[in-house]
């Protein structure tokens, strides 16, 4: 389980808080013939995300394929939160069967200029 302190510290040490990364998220699968291996099975842009006080967590969004968020636009809200806050986990909404899947690692693509979240399904 990854948190929004972790994600901060992940974004200045990787990439120098480099405001021009695009965040995406990257779905990971359990390989068939052996599962402690994961798969790539595919990837897409955040377009948004909610700090969800009530349940307690930051949740990303996919839902607009066209929009995509920049490390910029994220880093300058989670930087002004309070500790509390900054432990609240990471989740990507990916669709209603899928509705809150945890970020389990981060990663990034300097060719690309991606930032990038891995979930596994």
């Amino acid at each position: 389980m990854k948190f929004i302190i972790d994600l901060i510290e992940d974004i200045r040490t990787e990439i120098d808080n480099d405001g021009e990364y695009a965040i995406t998220a990257m779905l990971l699968k359990e390989d068939s013939n052996d599962n402690q291996k994961l798969l790539y099975a595919g990837e897409t842009p955040i377009a948004s995300f909610d700090i969800e006080h009530n349940s307690k967590k930051l949740l990303f969004g996919i839902e607009n394929k066209e929009s995509l968020l920049l490390v910029d636009e994220l880093v300058k809200h989670l930087l002004i939160l309070g500790m509390e806050t900054m432990m609240y986990p990471l989740y990507i909404f990916v669709n209603e069967q899928y509705p809150s899947v945890e970020v389990i690692g981060f990663g990034k693509s300097i060719e690309e200029r991606k930032y990038i979240l891995f979930i596994k399904i």
